[in-house]
């Protein structure tokens, strides 16, 4: 039985999110209110969500197209006002249905997957906010533009009329994620962007405190993966 005597653990997970939140960005100097917790729900079923969305999250993160469109097709004719965020690696052939479903992209990494983005935001008449993932561990196995390709992929985009508005990062696992934060708020500065996708479960009170707008937070909220 949930009620205000015995809450969803969902409901209370977020509020230790969200005190948690609200104190990195005081030691920062900064409001709580300018840094978005995304809700990583990919592999959580809608029944996992819906608690959530009664708590008050808006903001949600997927990480692949197929299993966003049949999972939030219901839960957005429910709650309208719910933001989708693509927080995984996209392939280009799912641009156009990546454009249609979500609010914001979190994973623009390469010319091809911007020209297809382009195509089809001219298509859809949707202009969907992009964020840049930077390979900023320089890491082999991991998807982002190359820091030495970022500048040309910015101009890219800018020349094709995209709505970048941040960059995204995934630092190396292992080890101290503070300086690859840091790395990722010097570029957005030098690029004059305000966005700054970056921080996780483990560590989104250390990227808040080096700047972070968004947050995505996946485990903490739910659990293990599904």
């Amino acid at each position: 039985m949930t009620g205000p005597e015995h809450p969803h653990p969902e409901h209370l997970a977020l509020a230790d999110i969200r005190a948690r939140i609200a104190q990195a960005a005081r030691i920062a100097r900064r409001a709580a209110a300018d840094v978005t917790l995304v809700a990583v729900s990919k592999t959580h079923p809608a029944e996992a969500i819906a608690p959530l969305i009664a708590a008050g999250q808006t903001v949600f993160g997927e990480n692949r197209v197929q299993e966003a469109q049949s999972k939030w097709a219901p839960l957005r004719e429910q709650h309208p006002g719910v933001e989708l965020h693509l927080v995984g690696q996209l392939q280009s052939n799912k641009a156009e249905d990546a454009v249609a479903l979500f609010d914001c992209i979190h994973s623009l990494d390469r010319p091809s997957l911007l020209t297809a983005l382009a195509r089809a935001m001219d298509k859809t008449g949707r202009r969907v906010p992009l964020f840049v993932q930077v390979n900023i561990g320089a890491e082999d196995q991991k998807g982002g533009c190359a820091i030495a390709d970022l500048p040309g992929l910015l101009a890219q985009a800018q020349d094709a009329d995209l709505p970048v508005t941040g960059l995204m990062c995934v630092p190396p696992a292992g080890i101290e994620a503070a300086p690859f934060f840091a790395l990722l708020d010097k570029l957005a500065t030098d690029h004059g962007l305000a966005g700054r996708s970056m921080g996780m479960s483990d560590d989104f009170e250390t990227a808040i405190q080096l700047g972070a707008t968004h947050v995505r937070v996946g485990s903490a909220l739910f659990g293990a993966r599904g």
